[in-house]
C-alpha cells in the first residue's frame, strides 16, 4: 500500500545534500528537518524570489513533524 501524500507550500530555511529545513511559518525556531530522500521539492506555484517551496511529502511525516 502506498503512503498518502500531501502538498505542502512550506518556506525553506537551509539544504544540505541529505536533508532540507523547513517551516510553515516562515521562522527558523520553528523549522524541522526533512530528509531529500522521502520528500519531492519543487518552486511554490507563487515563487517570485522568496523562500517558498511546495514541498510533497507522506502525510504520516507531514504530522509527525507537525507541519499540519
Amino acid at each position: 500500500m502506498h503512503p498518502i501524500l500531501v502538498d505542502l507550500i512550506l518556506f525553506e530555511h537551509h539544504r544540505t545534500p541529505a536533508a532540507v529545513l523547513v517551516s510553515d511559518t516562515g521562522e527558523e525556531k520553528r523549522a524541522v528537518w526533512l530528509p531529500l530522500s522521502q520528500v519531492e521539492i519543487e518552486p511554490a506555484p507563487s515563487h517570485n524570489g522568496g523562500r517558498e517551496i511546495l514541498v510533497t511529502l507522506p502525510s504520516w511525516m507531514a504530522q509527525a513533524k507537525e507541519l499540519i
